[in-house]
């Protein structure tokens, strides 16, 4: 029997427990900040902590786990151990989370016939595979081993996907022959009873996701699930992301917050969505994708309760004051990380992307186009190249995602994003004998709802020339991983109007946060000392990137940024602010 039970309450050694924890999700958060940011946590009066456990973080590449620096899980938990909370984890293959593909790896993809969150044996036996390796880890860290783990979700909002039970069970099942021991849980919207029910797994305490009007929520959960078993919000919404192109950043009503986490802490036990948002480092944000792509931005401020680079606001301690109702409450905790702002740095250096194509990758030849996974690529931008020996008046591709710049000789002469891939871009080109090239980018793969077998990116099926499928084709990878930034070779040229990468240094004797401006460039992405901080992009609304302290160097920093539509700016801001959206846009939810 475990440690922890779940009778008509929430039980510790033998004991009622109330459950008040947040989130924090340690891949989005520098491991050098994972201490302090548990610790505001817990001064903000919660017991418990949960995060996520993306499969696409660990195992990026079939068989290549990868558990050190911010993938270090373990240590993540250890952590948190230390700091005195207890965890739930979210281990599922899939977890949405706003996260690339909902945390699913891409490689999954190159199965044509994939079937995903189902029982289609070749994605059972790579969780299975996956399992084995992460599991163990998780067990040892449970209550029952001595560890802080106190409950285990089996998969995440499945009722909005499908409702393949045997799926379910066989997720419990392997858990717990791997050593898990402590009681599961699922998550779905109870507003929907179908949806509800479907996500439901037998010997699984169902618990709901919501962030507003929570007496009503409580109220159809409790006729779902009955009134001997306890109520809990896993996922209480007190703010939401933002997608680039939305012409307001999103803010929650903090009065409401208070009126719904009062009620909740008085009826049943709570989860903050999120605690700290935290960044979307690199480009493993996700998309969502209704009528239009929608990918979300570098940030993921989440306007949770501590900020972006945690910093404590008015609604912590708002949070803090109506938790003390509840629960006593430890000293309260602020930690002495500094902001700066370092200045203009200038650029120092330049070279296209076209110049230097040939000293980053390699290309692959192929009759017809592969897909950036047929590729075993990931993330990042792919590219096309072809020679056309007819004049080309017409240009249509079919299975692309998603936007392409398209060059003819070296010149830009359209872009195409989401929709307009599908639509025939007419050309009316009087040269012959040309080089065109196809620079597909992946803005992020759809992490929520019934579009996760269609995530292929780059160019998966054709490329019609003039009504005709064109073969023939020069395909480079461009992950932009350390490795390649680290080949760049500026001595290469430069001409306008084209992906380029530009260098700035800058000399750093005492590091601190700083939060980069992207004024002056349109569309692309940043690193700093290697490390990709995420994507940027002039339509907003975020419009500065945050670059925490440990990733900068006592001495010399090197920035890179990459862009694609052929505007830059000869100097860089790096501010002390940490206004990374338009507020004068925000809007309440």
């Amino acid at each position: 029997m475990s440690l922890f039970e779940i009778k008509e309450a929430f039980y510790l050694k033998g004991k009622p427990f109330k459950i008040i924890s947040g989130a924090v999700h340690y891949f989005r958060t520098v491991p050098e900040y994972w201490r302090d940011r548990l610790e505001k946590l817990k001064a903000m009066g919660c017991n418990t902590v949960e995060t996520y456990v993306p499969w696409n973080f660990h195992e990026p590449e079939k068989g290549n786990f990868v558990w050190d620096g911010m993938r270090d899980i373990c240590r993540f938990l250890e952590t948190a151990e230390e700091v005195g909370l207890y965890i739930i984890i979210r281990p599922s293959p899939y977890i949405c989370a706003e996260w690339e593909f909902g945390g699913l790896p891409a490689w999954l993809l190159k199965d044509r016939n994939m079937r995903l969150r189902c029982c289609y044996q070749p994605y059972l036996d790579h969780v299975s595979d996956y399992y084995d390796v992460l599991i163990p880890k998780l067990a040892e860290h449970q209550i029952d081993k001595g560890g802080k783990i106190i409950l285990v979700q089996v998969e995440n909002e499945y009722g909005y996907y499908g409702n393949d039970t045997k799926y379910l069970k066989f997720l419990m099942d392997k858990m717990r022959s791997l050593g898990i021991t402590v009681p599961f849980i699922t998550s779905d919207g109870p507003w929907n009873p179908d949806v509800f029910r479907s996500g439901c797994a037998e010997g699984a305490l169902p618990t709901g996701n919501f962030g507003s009007n929570c007496e009503w929520q409580f109220g159809e959960l409790k006729k779902l699930i009955g009134n001997n078993k306890p109520l809990m919000c896993t996922e209480f919404w007190v703010g939401w992301f933002d997608f680039w192109g939305s012409d307001q950043h999103k803010v929650s009503d903090l009065e409401k917050n208070k009126i719904d986490l009062d009620y909740m802490l008085a009826n049943g036990n709570v989860n903050f969505y999120m605690f700290i948002g935290g960044t979307d480092f690199g480009f493993m944000n996700g998309s969502n994708y209704d009528d239009h792509l929608t990918p979300d931005v570098t940030s993921y401020d989440y306007d949770a309760p501590l900020t972006e680079d945690g910093q404590l606001t008015k609604k912590y301690h708002a949070f803090r004051e109506i938790i003390g109702k509840y629960n006593s409450l430890p000293p309260l905790y602020d930690s002495d990380i500094k902001r700066k702002a370092y200045g203009s740095i200038r650029l120092t250096a330049k070279t296209d992307l076209f110049s230097v194509l040939d000293r980053i990758s390699e290309p692959i030849y192929s009759s017809y186009p592969l897909s950036m996974e047929e590729t075993d690529q990931n993330t990042g931008y792919i590219l096309y190249r072809t020679k056309i020996k007819e004049r080309v008046n017409e240009i249509r591709f079919e299975g692309a995602n998603d936007r392409i710049c398209a060059f003819e000789n070296g010149k830009n002469i359209f872009t195409s994003y989401d929709k307009e891939l599908s639509t025939p871009h007419i050309i009316g080109s009087e040269n012959i004998d040309s080089v065109f090239d196809f620079l597909a980018e992946n803005m992020g793969r759809v992490n929520f709802g019934h579009l996760l077998e269609e995530q292929r990116k780059g160019i998966s099926k054709a490329l019609y020339i003039n009504g005709y499928r064109h073969f023939g084709f020069d395909i480079y990878n461009l992950p932009l991983d350390k490795d390649q930034i680290e080949r760049l070779d500026f001595s290469c040229g430069y001409s306008d109007g084209l992906p380029a990468f530009y260098k700035y240094e800058f000399y750093v004797s005492d590091a601190a946060d700083t939060f980069v401006d992207l004024d002056g460039f349109d569309k692309g992405c940043i690193f700093i000392n290697g490390f990709n901080l995420g994507r940027f992009w002039e339509i907003g609304p975020q419009k500065r990137l945050y670059l925490p302290a440990p990733l900068l160097k006592q001495g010399a920093n090197v920035l890179i940024v990459f862009e694609t539509e052929g505007k830059a700016a000869e100097t860089i801001k790096l501010c002390d602010t940490g206004t990374c959206y338009d507020n004068s846009k925000s809007f309440a939810l």
